[in-house]
């Protein structure tokens, strides 16, 4: 096995020395979990480990805050706090899926990435139960998916159903780690264009991937059912060292998940949506040229001049540097929201409207 990269090296010690540190001042695992999905034939859970306060001293810490002021405090919910966590690292874990159980351990950043085969469990969603030494039972759902499903739903995140004004470094920064959640704004149509869609393939997968750290997991799924969007995975990235680098590749990330679900479901044909800010045209097209028959369509959101300038700092598309590169190998829908994306949808894959 080739030597870990220098980043790996120096993040583990790091979070080794954290570790320790907390666990002797008292600390214990927390899990944390996501939302996985699966097949009949396997389930896919998602989560992670982290170290947290006790109970009495979290307690103790808010003993001078009235009622009022924790309230205020919990509906704020700056993103900020969300990075600040501490990984457990190499911890038991106990996966329950329907009548299986395994038995896994927490990843160098502690998180948890299990397939669980022969579970037993119907197309539907369930319940499956995580557990860890010294930490509270958590309870993730998990969407199966039917062997009898030929349709499904991916879905960028950033400029794509959210407006975050991504990935100019400081705009991001602010969104990210200062800006209320309520006060981010969701793209017109986006979560009407994905209900009318779903509601015509009942039980067909809607997934999300986008390239942001798994630590927004939780702000960005209340985020999504607030503003009506269908549940489904989020699968996210994890910010920083990796064993090959310093920084993780979001196009990598991106196009290692559409790879893996055109495995997983070799019988869905799946319509991707993104945004012409940055690179999921190309993602999406390179995709459909490499996987012929696995992509029905490609919807792609528009920016006005304004998003474009925040995004790349050109007020038009990096893809008008771009096309004519190659023929798109499946129909290609654009518009400036989801109310317009979806009357060309319905279009081209003959749903009427």
């Amino acid at each position: 096995m080739a030597r870990p990269h220098a980043a790996s090296i120096v993040e583990d010690a790091w979070h080794r020395r954290v570790d320790a540190t907390l666990r002797r001042r008292g600390w214990q695992t927390r899990i944390v979990a996501h939302t996985g999905y699966g097949s009949q034939e396997f389930a896919r859970v998602l989560g992670r480990v982290l170290l947290t306060r006790r109970p009495e001293h979290a307690e103790r810490a808010d003993a001078g805050a009235s009622t009022a002021e924790l309230r205020s405090a919990e509906e704020e919910r700056r993103g900020w706090r969300a990075f600040v966590t501490a990984p457990a690292m190499n911890v038991p874990v106990t996966i329950t899926v329907g009548a299986k159980t395994v038995h896994t351990r927490s990843d160098r950043s502690g998180y948890i990435d299990t397939k669980v085969k022969d579970h037993g469990l119907a197309p539907g969603w369930h319940e499956v139960r995580v557990t860890a030494l010294d930490a509270e039972d958590v309870v993730a759902a998990v969407m199966i998916v039917g062997d009898d499903q030929t349709f499904g739903l991916i879905s960028d995140i950033d400029d794509t159903v959210i407006s975050t004004s991504l990935p100019r470094p400081m705009i991001a920064a602010w969104n990210t780690f200062v800006k209320n959640e309520n006060a981010r704004h969701v793209v017109p149509g986006m979560a009407t264009m994905y209900r009318e869609l779903l509601e015509l393939h009942p039980g067909a997968p809607m997934m999300y991937v986008s390239t942001g750290a798994w630590n927004t997991a939780p702000t960005l799924t209340r985020f999504l059912r607030r503003h009506g969007y269908p549940p489904g995975p989020l699968l996210l990235t994890d910010w920083g060292p990796t064993n090959t680098g310093w920084f993780r590749s979001g196009q990598e990330h991106k196009q290692a998940c559409l790879h893996r679900l055109a495995n997983e479901f070799p019988h869905i044909r799946w319509v991707l949506v993104g945004d012409d800010g940055q690179h999921d045209p190309k993602i999406y097209g390179d995709f459909a040229e490499q996987r012929p028959g696995t992509v029905a369509a490609i919807a792609i959101r528009e920016l006005t001049p304004s998003e474009q300038v925040l995004s790349h700092g050109i007020p038009v598309s990096l893809e008008e540097f771009a096309r004519g590169r190659h023929e798109q190998a499946v129909p290609v829908c654009r518009a400036g929201d989801g109310y317009g994306l979806l009357r060309q949808l319905q279009l081209v894959l003959g749903m009427g409207g």
